[in-house]
């Protein structure tokens, strides 16, 4: 059996105490054993870290020590998955050794909730996390985001230039950006011989709960998992 940290704090505006509940049964279907954190002491346990398979992160706006982001950074270096959405990985600390680990900082999003759609990249198509998803309408924060072009990204939405008064640009006329700019939106990458899976889509339960977006979640976290 594989083991799985769940570790939830922060904001409690991302539910991360419900958001994550959603994905504890799939986990114990998957057959992890799951040990769940409302502390980032764990982090810094070594012999925890060492045993964990996966670490799943809900945790928004915090702060983050030292030790605790070595801690993590360092057993993912040596096999252990990280994985997480929206806030609760890219929103989660200010602290470098954590930005590199995930690879990408969440900056802004406009005012409440858009229509807006998340495009599944043709070249990843086959890519086993998003394989048969292709594009999902979406009703929720749309996040821009900085990355790392280390990352596979997976999937995209699209920025279009609104009126300032719409998007909380705060100035007359158009916002800063004068076109159409494309920006990631799920992705994956290597750290070391770990596994790190993001997705920028979750602020609210029913986010998580859609089909295709559960899917993409799901999947993540498998692949995340440290390989036997």
């Amino acid at each position: 059996m594989r083991n799985a940290l769940v570790v939830r704090g922060g904001w409690e505006g991302h539910v991360p105490v419900e958001a994550t509940e959603v994905f504890l049964p799939f986990l114990r279907d998957a057959g992890f054993a799951v040990e769940v954190h409302d502390d980032l002491a764990v982090y810094a346990d070594p012999d925890r870290m060492a045993a964990a398979d996966l670490v799943v992160q809900c945790w928004s706006i915090g702060t983050i020590r030292d030790e605790q982001a070595a801690g993590l950074v360092a057993a993912v270096r040596a096999g252990t998955g990280f994985a997480g959405w929206h806030g609760g990985i890219v929103g989660a600390f200010h602290h470098n050794a954590y930005h590199q680990l995930t690879g990408g900082v969440f900056v802004h999003h406009p005012p409440g909730f858009l229509d807006h759609e998340l495009t599944v990249r043709p070249e990843r198509a086959d890519h086993p996390i998003v394989r048969d998803i292709g594009t999902v309408r979406l009703h929720t924060e749309k996040y821009w985001v900085l990355t790392d072009p280390l990352n596979d990204v997976l999937a995209t939405v699209t920025f279009d230039p609104e009126p300032a008064a719409e998007s909380g640009a705060g100035a007359a006329g158009q916002t800063p950006w004068d076109r159409s700019v494309t920006l990631p939106a799920v992705w994956t990458r290597s750290w070391g011989a770990g596994r790190v899976f993001v997705s920028t889509v979750g602020h609210k339960l029913d986010d998580l709960t859609l089909p295709p977006i559960r899917r993409i979640t799901e999947r993540g976290l498998l692949w995340a998992a440290r390989q036997a």
